[in-house]
C-alpha cells in the first residue's frame, strides 16, 4: 500500500454505516460486516454509494477510487496547481484575480487557542488550509472531505509545508462521519455547513456530537440572513435555486444558537466577518488593492464587535462555539 494508513488513524475509524472496527485487507478497509473501502495512495475514501448524493464530487470520488490510478505530484515547484485552480472556490470571490497567480499559500488563522497535541476534526477541509492552521496553533487535525483530488492535494501541500505529523486526511461525507464516539477534543469547520440543506446539518451536527468528547468543542462558521452583505444575496434567485450545490443557505442569529444547543450544547457566537463570506485579515497582503479597504474595514468592525456585542446581528459571517454536554 502506497503511503501506508497510519495506525493513529486507523485506531479512531469505523464503518461509516454500522460503526464496526476496520482491519486493512487488500488495500482495503474492511468492517466485520462486510463492508469494504478502498485505501488510494494511502487516503481511506470512506463514502456509501448507497445514500443521496449531495455533492458531485462524491460520485466523482468513488469512480476514481475504484480505478486508482491517482499519482502524487513529482518535481512541482511553487503553489499546488490544485490550489491555484481551486482558490476562489474554497476561499471566495475576493479571491477571483489570484486564480492560477498565488505566489504562496494562504493559511488563516484558525480562531482558537493555544493547542498542546489536542486532535481536532476539520470538516469540508479541500485543499487543507485550516488543517494545516490547527497544526500550526498545536493542533493533531485530521480533514475529512467528499473530494479525493482535493485530499490527495492536501496532503502534498501538508508535506510540502512541513506537516506530515500533524495533519491526516480522509476522504468522508460529513453526514457519516466514520469515526468512534468521544474521540475528538475540537471539531472546526469553515464555509461548508452554510452550503447544506437545513436537514443535512441537523443530521451532521448529530454526528459532531457523537465523535466529540464530553467538554469538547465545536467550532464552525455560518452566514447571518440580517448581515448587510448577506441579506442582499439572499435575494438573488440563484441562491434559492435546487439545483445550485453551492449556494448559500442562511441562517437567523436565534436559530443557530437553537439548533447547535439542541445538538451540541451551551453555544455563543462572535464575529467573523462583515461585507461577505470567507473574507481572512491575514490574507490581506495577497489581495489586489481594491479588496484591501473591504478585509480591512470588516476587521476594523469585528474588532469593534467585541466592545459592542450587538453588532453580532449585523455581521454577515459568524462563528457559533459549541460545548458538548458532559
Amino acid at each position: 500500500m502506497q503511503n501506508s494508513l497510519k495506525k493513529t488513524l486507523l485506531d479512531i475509524l469505523v464503518c461509516p454505516r454500522d460503526r464496526q472496527p476496520l482491519v486493512i485487507e487488500n488495500d482495503q478497509l474492511v468492517c466485520s460486516h462486510g463492508h469494504h473501502y478502498p485505501v488510494v495512495s494511502g487516503i481511506p475514501v470512506m463514502l456509501l454509494d448507497d445514500v443521496d448524493v449531495t455533492h458531485n464530487a462524491i460520485t466523482d470520488s468513488i469512480a476514481q477510487a475504484k480505478q486508482n490510478t491517482f499519482e502524487i505530484t513529482q518535481n512541482r515547484k511553487g503553489v499546488h496547481p490544485f490550489v491555484q485552480k481551486v482558490i476562489a472556490a474554497t476561499n471566495g470571490n475576493l479571491y477571483v484575480p489570484l486564480i492560477d497567480k498565488l505566489n504562496a499559500y494562504p493559511i488563516p488563522k484558525i480562531r482558537l487557542p493555544k493547542g498542546s497535541g489536542q486532535l481536532l476534526l476539520d470538516i469540508g477541509c479541500n485543499w487543507g488550509r485550516w488543517s494545516i492552521s490547527a497544526a500550526q496553533a498545536g493542533y493533531k487535525a485530521v480533514g475529512i472531505d467528499p473530494s479525493l483530488e482535493a485530499i490527495l492535494a492536501a496532503r502534498e501541500v501538508a508535506e510540502e509545508l512541513g506537516y506530515t505529523e500533524s495533519v491526516e486526511f480522509l476522504v468522508a461525507d460529513a453526514r457519516y462521519l466514520p469515526f468512534n464516539d468521544n474521540v475528538f477534543d475540537v471539531v472546526f469547520s469553515y464555509s461548508v455547513l452554510q452550503h447544506f440543506s437545513k436537514e443535512n446539518v441537523h443530521v451532521t451536527l448529530a454526528q459532531i456530537s457523537n465523535i466529540l468528547k464530553p467538554q469538547g468543542l465545536c467550532l464552525i462558521q455560518m452566514p447571518n440572513i440580517y448581515g448587510v452583505r448577506s441579506s442582499y444575496n439572499n435575494r438573488k434567485p440563484e441562491m434559492h435555486d435546487e439545483r445550485n450545490i453551492f449556494r448559500v443557505r442562511y441562517w437567523s442569529i436565534e436559530e443557530l444558537k437553537e439548533v447547535f444547543s439542541r445538538h451540541i450544547g451551551e453555544s455563543k457566537l462572535s464575529v467573523d466577518g462583515f461585507f461577505g463570506l470567507g473574507i481572512q485579515f491575514s490574507d490581506i497582503s495577497i489581495l489586489p488593492l481594491h479588496y484591501k479597504a473591504v478585509v480591512f474595514s470588516s476587521e476594523i468592525l469585528r474588532q469593534l464587535s467585541l466592545l459592542f456585542p450587538p453588532m453580532l446581528h449585523l455581521a454577515d459571517s459568524v462563528y457559533i462555539a459549541s460545548t458538548k454536554n458532559a
